[in-house]
Formats: C-alpha cells, structure tokens, sequence
C-alpha cells in the first residue's frame, strides 16, 4: 500500500528534506512511498535541491485522492497539514515540535525528540536501521540542519545537530561553513518577493487560547529593507487575517547576521503578547534581541501568555 510522506504548508527546507530523506529511509526498509510537498518551495530550498542536483517533489492539496495512509514529518498538528488529513490513516510521525491538536483512530510509530531539526532525528534513525545515507542525502539533510538551526546561531541548537552536520558533510565531501553562509544568504533574497509572499512564505498557524495564532518568520540580513515595506505589509496581513479568520498575525523579521528580531503584530490581543515577551508595542512593533527561533523563543512564551 503506497503512503505519501510530507512535511508542513509553507514548507521550509527541512519540511521538504525530511519527507524525502524518511521516504528512501522507509522505501529501504520495504515500504512503497514517496515524498511531497504542502506548498511551493522557498529560495532556501531551491538552493538546495539545485545545488545537488536533487528535484522538487510534487506538490499536492489533497491526500486521500491517492492513497490511505500518510506519514508525517515535521509536524504533527493538524492545521498545519494536509487538508483532508482526518480522512487518512496516519502511520508514522518524526518530529521535532510540541505535540497539540494530534490524535489517530489507530496505534502508529511516533518518535520525537526536542533537537534543532528533524533531519538530525532522521540521520539517527538511518543509523539505527543500519541504512546508509547517500552522499547527495546527506547534502540535503545538512542544509535542512543548518537552516533550522541558523548554522548552529539558533538556541534550539543541540549537540546532536552539530555532529550531524559534521559527519554528513563528510559523507557529502561539502564545507557546511562555507556552504552553509551561501545557502542562507539564499533565502535572504527578498526584493523580488510581494508583501503576499513575504507574509506566508513561512507561515505557521497555532491555536491558543481559542484563538487562532499565524506566526511567520522572514529571515534578512537588513531589517530596514523589509520595514521599508511595513505599510504594504500591513494591509496584507489585515487582508490575510480576514480572508482566513486569524485573530493575531506575528511577522518575525530575523536579522540572521547579528540574531535579532523585530516583531510587527497585527491583530488582538496585542496585549498578550506584551506579556509574553515583556516588552511594549510601538505602533505594533517591537524588537527582541537574541530572539531567532519560533519553536523555542515565541511559541512558548506566547502559549503562556495567553
């Protein structure tokens, strides 16, 4: 029985690189699946797979057209997944995330561990089955650690991600320093991009609190090229808000050079998230040094908060 494997919409790198490295995983292991997409891929990611000769899997909306089961990766909670996902069987989940809005009708293989990126969870796995990873896989899950991990800048980083990096990048015969700064400069290209793009290139949608919480995170190397932009920005969101029924819209713009961010809120409650980085909004609008990683450093505080 053929499964599909994928990661989140707005999939990142890591989203894309995992549904294709756990799909050869699983394929040698002597399953019949193959990898996909939730969405169109980011510059970051088409970097990656340019820079290795590796294709873009298809991108699909719907998952029970096709087959009856699916295996996730990179995610677990529902709003953040395939549309008709309730109507497959879910038999496998590799994730690096909290666990919320998740359940199945049926037992599955479920393992999650609190590291900086799937990919790494995934590179454990290849060597508990014994499976080896080819050097053009292991060049793509390294980019996935990297970007996830802001090449080792990011908090969520662990010491298993770093050897990861290391020992695949042995296997891929590649320079991830030098590598890894070009790759994501590459994501950084943002001029071409509408405010549309920028606001759901990365988008990730929470519930908290009975409210429903759109976080998307834009990485630059200039904060004041995107804020330049701040008032186009803002009408999209409000449009994006209303056309798909978000309470709250946080964009991160995160400085990747000096790991800082800048937030701009839109919607209610403003409050809450004052709270939850106690700090004070400035015309919706404020600055958290240190601050790069969604998982760890505002989906927390911001859960708490509310």
């Amino acid at each position: 029985m053929k499964e599909l494997v994928f990661g989140h919409k707005s999939p990142d790198t890591d989203a894309v690189v995992a549904a294709k490295a756990f799909s050869y995983l699983q394929n040698q292991l002597g399953y019949d699946t193959e990898a996909v997409a939730l969405g169109e891929l980011n510059d970051e990611t088409k970097f990656v797979l340019q820079h290795f000769e590796e294709p873009a899997p298809r991108i699909i909306s719907a998952a029970k057209p096709e087959v009856d089961a699916v295996m996730l990766v990179d995610h677990n909670e529902a709003q953040q997944s395939v549309a008709d996902l309730k109507d497959v069987q879910i038999t496998h989940v590799v994730d690096h995330h909290r666990i919320a809005n998740f359940e199945t009708a049926a037992p599955l293989y479920y393992h999650a561990e609190p590291l900086g990126c799937t990919s790494t969870i995934l590179f454990k796995l290849f060597k508990q089955n014994e499976v080896t990873v080819p050097a053009k896989l292991a060049g793509l899950m390294l980019s996935a650690i990297i970007s996830d991990t802001l090449l080792f800048k990011s908090p969520t980083t662990t010491p298993e991600d770093e050897a990861a990096v290391k020992a695949l990048a042995e296997i891929a015969d590649v320079d991830y320093q030098k590598y890894g700064l070009e790759m994501l400069k590459a994501g950084t290209n943002l001029a071409s991009k509408t405010e549309q793009e920028l606001i759901t290139a990365d988008a990730k949608s929470f519930e908290m609190g009975g409210k429903t919480v759109r976080i998307n995170q834009v990485n630059t190397v200039d904060l004041n090229e995107v804020f330049a932009r701040e008032a186009k920005l803002r009408t999209a969101i409000e449009a994006e808000n209303k056309a798909q029924g978000y309470d709250l819209f946080l964009l991160m713009v995160t400085n990747i050079l000096d790991s800082n961010t800048r937030l701009l809120v839109v919607g209610e409650p403003q409050d809450v998230v004052e709270k939850a980085f106690n700090t004070k909004l400035v015309d919706n609008k404020a600055d958290l040094p240190g601050v790069v990683s969604r998982k760890k450093q505002v989906v927390p505080p911001l859960q708490a908060a509310f």
